[in-house]
């Protein structure tokens, strides 16, 4: 019976090592964030692991809001993208289709930090627009 204590005490431990070194450890490897190349802006970082995007993320989170001729559509803000009318997507598509489309990406980060969802109708070309 004491024996199956010590194992019973032995794994709580284990369990609560594990525990705090993913909380708090490094995870065992170590692996390290690549700089971006000198003179790389966060508009050139691509989809691979590593430091770049983790700043681009927050340099876009903290980022000014930007308006593309756009403030009548913050009246949608909150709604879910799959409860707009067509009439209402309509309306995001004449702001769509009057921008370059490099300009998509900004305008779909800028709906998104001012809470308006861009219509279910529309994603897929938007997405088109993006991807190029």
């Amino acid at each position: 019976m004491e024996a199956l204590l010590w194992l019973l005490y032995l794994a709580v431990l284990v369990v609560l090592a594990v525990v705090l070194r993913k909380l708090f450890g490094k995870g065992g490897g170590s692996v390290t964030a690549e700089e971006p190349p000198a003179g790389q802006s966060c508009a050139t970082c691509s989809s691979e692991p590593g430091r770049c995007l983790q700043e681009c993320a927050m340099e876009a989170a903290v980022a000014e809001i930007e308006y593309f001729d756009d403030e009548e559509l913050d009246r949608f803000r909150g709604r879910r993208a799959d409860g707009y009318t067509d009439e209402e997507a309509g309306e995001f598509a004449e702001v769509m289709y009057t921008m370059r489309p490099e300009e998509v990406k900004d305008w779909l980060r800028s709906l998104r930090l001012r809470g308006v969802s861009l219509p279910d109708q529309l994603k897929d070309e938007a997405y088109m627009l993006v991807e190029g």
